[in-house]
């Protein structure tokens, strides 16, 4: 049903409000255990995206470390590496 909730703390650039917003559709989805919501609670569920969001956005803000940020590029091709190996893939 749903993707994996990917990490959004300490990248370089920060998170986007894009990203933020698809991790929130992405919680409310696997806790809601529905991809699309009825009518009756399409507002409900709209209300919750933006919540979680909007707490996940301050959850970041407010998160501090010492690690240098990650860079995305570099992240991305460790996943798809580990895919590969997984998955016995090459390319």
């Amino acid at each position: 049903m749903c993707r994996n909730i990917r990490q959004l703390h300490n990248f370089e650039p920060p998170a986007t409000t894009d990203e933020v917003h698809a991790a929130a559709l992405q919680y409310v989805r696997k806790v809601s255990g529905s991809t699309r919501p009825s009518q009756a609670n399409e507002e409900a569920f709209a209300r919750a995206v933006e919540e979680v969001a909007h707490a996940t956005r301050h959850l970041l803000d407010a998160l501090v470390t010492g690690a240098p940020p990650k860079d995305r590029e570099v992240e991305a091709a460790k996943a798809r590496a580990r895919s590969a190996e997984r998955y016995g893939r090459t390319g």
